[in-house]
């Protein structure tokens, strides 16, 4: 879609005051006591939204008082695990916002609902611990981010590598200059996934509320492989791996690059390269953005991200990870807690840094201190925005097979108005398709 002049206006103003505020820690209601139990309502049964839930239990004083998912047989599962009283055991999100004892919200639905509850939650006054991506699109992803500070609640991203101690010191490293004047930056997302093969239209299942489960995307008939574990792979409902997977590499990627906006240009290649299957996304991708700085020579950024799904050969032995290059080395940095520096020379530079796989109780921790101390988040939502929004580019560039042109202030791609109509979506009229969409 494209925005109309009065609201490039407001993104103009809005973008600046925003990334402002997410250099201080965004304004807040006054935090709890330290002491404060916090009540945290579940939204998503599946897999993902058992283990944060499990996360979230083991933290001290936090109760998960609610689960909610339209599925009934899920619902219940994830109930009687968590020892959730029936009436608490909802079908319908609103009964949690509606409760003004739950404090925070922990949503872990498929990607198209992810910005959607999450503004519901922020305009009902709740804090929010969202799953990756934070977004379906970018339209989605910066009304996210105005909610919270509209509504002075904290959002907080689940890219849990900026809660691990080995990539905030690794990042540090590169802030400090251990290998000069970082300019270019590679991540990559290679593992060997499987197909997901032809599926059929059918009625929904007994006990799945379906119409709810497509919430405020336009509907589209009930299919067997595009529901649980398959919407992924659905550009009407999920982001592709791109936006599953290595939005976790992007995101600790360009926070070790130091971008902290929009890259201005976009290029990629790639498509279905091994299965032929219903999957709408690629199994293979090769993006490039760049970030241009003030345009002079040592202040221009390159970002390259690599994803193959089809293979078991990857770079350092590591499925997931990224190499930065500067003027002075090369680091190797990974979330499965790898770390390697290198000078010049291609010498090993030693370094007193823990080794430390992905730590996710940190990143719920830290949510949770931020609510009742006012401690700074490590994952806000423009730090999710601005992360999972290359995904977003990147798969609009891939899938159109061309390169874009970006304006980091307007989030408008320039001069291509196909593209920019997959910058958001159409709606149908449903009771949480936000007003100003």
């Amino acid at each position: 879609m494209t925005a109309d002049p009065n609201r490039r206006e407001f993104l103009e103003l809005t973008s600046a005051s925003l990334l402002a505020a997410s250099a201080s820690g965004i304004a807040q209601a006054a935090p709890k006591s330290a002491n404060d139990k916090l009540v945290v309502g579940l939204i998503g049964c599946g897999g993902r939204g058992n283990h944060d839930a499990g996360l979230f239990r083991k933290t001290a004083n936090v109760e998960v008082a609610y689960v909610s998912d339209v599925d009934d047989n899920r619902r219940a599962a994830t109930a009687k695990s968590f020892d959730i009283p029936s009436n608490r055991a909802v079908a319908d999100l609103r009964r949690i916002l509606d409760d003004k004892s739950v404090d925070a919200v922990c949503i872990a639905t498929p990607d198209h609902w992810h910005s959607i509850a999450a503004i519901l939650a922020c305009d009902a006054g709740k804090h929010v611990y969202v799953e990756k991506p934070i977004s379906h699109n970018i339209r989605e992803g910066r009304l996210l981010v105005e909610a919270s500070a509209r509504n002075k609640t904290l959002v907080q991203h689940g890219t849990q590598s900026r809660s691990t101690s080995m990539m905030i010191e690794a990042v540090k490293l590169l802030r400090d200059g251990i290998i000069g004047n970082v300019m270019v930056a590679k991540c990559w997302n290679i593992q060997r996934r499987g197909s997901i093969g032809r599926g059929q239209d059918t009625a929904p299942p007994a006990g799945f509320d379906y119409d709810n489960w497509v919430g405020p995307a336009t509907m589209i008939p009930y299919r067997t492989n595009r529901v649980h574990s398959r919407w992924t792979w659905w550009y009407h409902f999920g982001t592709g791996d791109m936006g599953n997977d290595g939005v976790h590499d992007i995101d600790y990627t360009r926070w070790g690059l130091g971008v902290e906006t929009h890259p201005a240009k976009v290029a990629a290649l790639g498509g279905k390269f091994m299965y032929d299957d219903d999957q709408e996304f690629p199994d293979t991708q090769q993006v490039t953005f760049e970030y241009p700085g003030d345009g002079k020579p040592g202040n221009r950024k390159l970002f390259i991200y690599e994803q193959r799904l089809w293979s078991s050969n990857y770079p350092h032995n590591t499925d997931s990870g990224a190499e930065f290059y500067g003027t002075k080395g090369q680091m190797y940095l990974s979330r499965r807690g790898k770390l390697e520096v290198l000078s010049d020379s291609n010498k090993s530079i030693p370094v007193s840094v823990k080794p430390e796989a992905q730590n996710d109780v940190a990143h719920v921790q830290n949510f949770c201190d931020a609510i009742r101390t006012g401690a700074k988040l490590n994952a806000d939502a423009l730090t999710g925005h601005l992360s999972t929004s290359l995904c977003h580019l990147g798969n609009i560039a891939t899938r159109l097979g061309r390169s874009l042109t970006f304006d980091p202030k307007q989030e408008q791609i320039v001069g291509d108005e196909e593209a920019n109509a997959l910058m958001g979506r159409p709606y149908r009229d449903h009771w949480a398709t936000p007003k100003n969409l």
